[in-house]
């Protein structure tokens, strides 16, 4: 089997004219005969390049609105017969099928039909049949012809044509490899499209990925599925690591939930926050944040949720950080923190978040809907005679939106609607609490007043703790069997409690 394979005639029939005459013109000066139809036979014809007409090769035309153009044996045996098969040579030679060395096609844009919001109708008319067709034939046949399945491979393709017509059995094969890629993510969408509220199965396609310096640890492979411009303008700094892309997600995940609040100001660590601040100042929060715990913000995520100012940007370029992340920056801003050469800078876009999570466990793959129950005032039941105060309510509000993005089990203490400090990651919710406290006093906050948060329910020996600590207000979900105890001390002991209803693990 020769493995250089000239190309000596093409089918070309895409939605998406972008990029194509450049093919069309390099096709034609190395004398390729080129078959086409409809929109984009008119396209080449206008190009004033000869091209064969694939309903004089078929003697049928466009038929059923143009459901059914290319589905024909005199195309499918022109691209799916073996060129050194005896059996098969004969045939196409009895039916007078010309060979095809080239199929350049692209599908229908369903994926981004169904994100417009069109109708049903619209939407299964953007099922491709003839191009998926053509995609996985030639594919199959990577011995003997080349496929071109979306412009991504125009570039690769032209750079190959501009040596000369012929190409490897390595170039073939690795265009089929993308057109499998593009057929399967296709049939991906179609499915899930299908199966909205459907059966539990798992169908993901994510067609962008990139390669990252490493995993967790330098001795682990790194990789990030995803498209992050789509996310993200990067405006300065190194590549985002993988770690960086795991404290990024949480400060996001954080943010949204005070995304339309005062100027808010976080600071994160390993995924939890360490320093979290609402003021009315860009500049006023992140100062507020800082004093949370100013040694754990070396080396941490800055995000804020209003574009960052002269003054905002001036402290900030005091701390060394990995990430900064804003809806916008003022020029001058952007200079000052520029000056931190591997600092990474980066503009929030106003794109809509994941509703699902995915993990792997065990030897398969967990599944949830997102927590994004963010709790008010209005979903606050007191169970005390003491009812928190207006002020307290707010920091009650403040400190539960944070209990529910900090790694479980997990108790957060609030005042003025600043992060005092919170216990992370604990077995128990007594050590969680006692975590805190010892931090937020190693610091030198006064915890007279403050308030706390429980991401789930609270036992009679937290609240106690809690009130010789100086709480005020504790905000809970509740659903304990001994809840009566709790209520119980705190109103023998002047404490306010609500519950929520709703517990915020995160493991």
């Amino acid at each position: 089997m020769a493995d250089k394979k000239r190309i000596k005639s093409a089918l070309i029939s895409v939605f998406d004219k972008d990029g194509l005459d450049a093919i069309v013109k390099q096709l034609h000066a190395c004398g390729v005969t080129i078959y086409s139809t409809g929109g984009t036979q008119d396209f080449i014809e206008k190009m004033n390049i000869p091209v064969e007409r694939v309903e004089d090769l078929t003697s049928y035309p466009s038929i059923l609105g143009g459901r059914v153009k290319t589905l024909h044996p005199k195309v499918f045996g022109g691209i799916l017969n073996r060129r050194e098969n005896q059996t098969d040579q004969q045939q196409i030679a009895e039916f007078e099928i010309p060979e095809i060395d080239l199929v350049i096609v692209d599908l229908y844009p369903f994926e981004k039909t169904v994100s417009s919001g069109a109708s049903h109708e619209d939407i299964i008319e953007k099922i491709d049949i003839g191009g998926i067709s053509l995609i996985r034939a030639a594919a199959k046949n990577y011995d003997d012809v080349v496929i071109i399945p979306s412009k991504d491979q125009y570039a690769a393709f032209l750079k190959l044509m501009e040596v000369s017509a012929e190409t490897s059995l390595a170039d073939r094969k690795q265009f089929a490899r993308d057109a499998f890629n593009v057929s399967s993510h296709y049939d991906a969408q179609i499915f899930n499209y299908f199966n909205q509220n459907g059966a539990p199965v798992l169908k993901k396609s994510i067609s962008k990925a990139k390669a990252l310096r490493y995993g967790e640890n330098p001795h682990q492979q790194g990789i990030f599925y995803g498209d992050l411009d789509a996310m993200f303008d990067v405006l300065h700094g190194k590549e985002l690591s993988y770690n960086n892309i795991l404290d990024v997600d949480a400060a996001i995940n954080l943010m949204e939930d005070f995304k339309s609040d005062d100027p808010t100001f976080g600071i994160l660590k390993h995924n939890n926050a360490c320093g979290f601040a609402t003021r009315k100042t860009v500049c006023e929060a992140y100062l507020a944040a800082l004093a949370g715990d100013p040694v754990s913000a070396f080396g941490g995520i800055l995000i804020s949720n209003k574009k960052i100012d002269v003054a905002a940007a001036k402290e900030m370029n005091e701390l060394f950080c990995e990430v900064v992340i804003a809806p916008g920056y003022e020029p001058a801003a952007l200079e000052i923190l520029k000056e931190k050469k591997n600092r990474v800078i980066l503009v929030q876009k106003n794109i809509e978040l994941p509703k699902k999570q995915i993990r792997t466990a065990l030897n398969g793959i967990l599944e949830q809907d997102k927590d994004l129950i963010s709790e008010t005032v209005s979903n606050f039941e007191s169970r005390t005679n003491s009812v928190p105060t207006e002020k307290e309510k707010e920091d009650l509000v403040f400190a539960n939106k944070l209990v529910k993005h900090t790694k479980s089990n997990t108790i957060v203490l609030a005042k003025n609607k600043q992060l005092l400090a919170s216990g992370t990651g604990q077995t128990s919710r007594v050590d969680a609490l006692r975590q805190a406290i010892h931090k937020a006093q190693s610091f030198n906050f006064d915890l007279n007043g403050a308030v706390m948060a429980s991401d789930a329910f609270s036992l009679f020996r937290i609240v106690e703790i809690a009130k010789n600590a100086g709480i005020t207000a504790v905000v809970q979900p509740g659903g304990s069997v001994k809840d009566q105890l709790s209520i119980d001390y705190c109103n023998a002991n002047e404490l306010s409690m609500v519950f929520t209803g709703n517990r915020h693990f995160k493991h």
